[in-house]
Formats: structure tokens, sequence, C-alpha cells
């Protein structure tokens, strides 16, 4: 098999690879739909370089944070939970949304991880970012590993509600989960994100982890 590099295609190295942040360009905009947790905006723009206008309807949102926390046995917790968009109940790390206003990522991290887990966490990395569904959302999500986990007491732990109410929460040996993604058994992107970026970090001697407070250019303006 011929490894020829086409002369037209253009070779991009690793530390030149990334997304690039790009003027909006909108021409006009209005909320279609205006709910609790996201909302459905219709927007027009253009293309660089391009006169005729196109026209879009997304969901606008603030943007989430998941944990991936490992235990002194290397285990991750997954909880089971139901969402009821994709009837299934998913295995999923816990996670939630920036909807506080002003609130730092890492603090929102850390809130999340006691109010879903009863857990709090000492060192804490940024594993991922990515985009839940870039095509017809601005969701981005931050994806934390959290190591040297404390137990809440009874006493301060948080009240869940609503679908939180019934977590199932699960201690799973690092290559189970690592083999369930591979499998097709679990499919939450975060969770799937979560566990493939901590295995590539394992395979590079964890030195590729970066710091929890690293810049987030990705989290969405509004949040």
């Amino acid at each position: 098999m011929s490894t020829h590099q086409p002369e037209h295609q253009a070779e991009t190295s690793a530390h030149e690879l990334g997304d690039v942040r790009v003027p909006a360009a909108v021409t006009h905009a209005e909320t279609v739909f205006d709910g609790a947790i996201f909302d459905i905006t219709r927007e027009t723009f253009t293309m660089p370089g391009e006169d005729a206008p196109i026209t879009r309807e997304f969901m606008t949102h603030p943007g989430a944070v998941g944990i991936l926390a490992v235990d002194e046995h290397g285990r991750i917790l997954l909880q089971k939970q139901r969402r009821q968009p994709v009837r299934a109940e998913l295995w999923e790390v816990p996670a939630g949304l920036l909807d506080v206003e002003g609130e730092p990522a890492l603090d929102a991290a850390r809130r999340e991880l006691a109010e879903e887990a009863d857990l709090r966490a000492d060192t804490w990395h940024v594993l991922a970012d990515h985009y839940m569904s870039p095509g017809c959302s601005s969701e981005a999500m931050r994806i934390y590993l959290a190591q040297d986990l404390h137990e809440i007491p009874e006493n301060e732990r948080h009240e869940r509600t609503e679908e939180e109410a019934f977590l199932e929460p699960q201690w799973v040996p690092f290559e189970d989960a690592v083999t369930a993604v591979l499998s097709g058994r679990i499919g939450n992107p975060t969770t799937v994100v979560g566990i493939l970026a901590l295995a590539a970090h394992k395979a590079r001697g964890n030195q590729t982890l970066r710091p929890a407070d690293a810049p987030w250019p990705a989290r969405p303006h509004h949040a």
C-alpha cells in the first residue's frame, strides 16, 4: 500500500492541530424556544467570502462539566441514571451544568461531585474538553480527573431530587470500564470520552494531564 502524501494535502503537526475560533458573522438571531435549561436559537450568518446567508437552528447551552473519580484501588465511579430522551438507563460519570453565574468550571466540578456522589477530591486535573453535539448545540463539556477522594459526612450531604434521587453508584475497575466502552455497552459521550482520555494519558505516563485551571476557550461566552 502506498504511503505517498498527495501534494495538495498539507500535513499538520501535532503542535499545530487544533480547533480555530471564528467570528460569528451573525446578521440576525432570535430565540424560538425559551426553556428551563436551554434555549433554541435561530441564527442567520454568512460564511467567509460568501454573500448568501445561511440560517440554522441550534441549542444554546450553558456548558457542563464531568468528573472521572478514581479511588485508591484504581476504580472509577459510574452511576446509572435514567435519560428519558433515549429511553434508557445509562452508566455515567458524575456531571452537571454550568448554571451558576460566574462560577469557575473547577468549582462547578467540585460541587457536582459532592452533590451527586457525596465525595470530595484533593487532586484535580483536566482529562479532556469536547463539544457534545456541535452540529446542533453550543454545549461544551470539560471532563476532570478527581483523585485522593474523601467521603462527605452524612449530615453534610446534598439531598438529591428528581432523576438524581435514583442514581445507582458503582465502583468499576478501570480496565473493565475501557472494555465496556470499546464493546459498545456504554454510550454516554462524556463517560466514553473521559474513560478513553484517561486510558490515553496512562499510556503516556500521565505526562499529558493538564492542570485543573487550564484555559478553556470553548466554554460558551454566555455561561
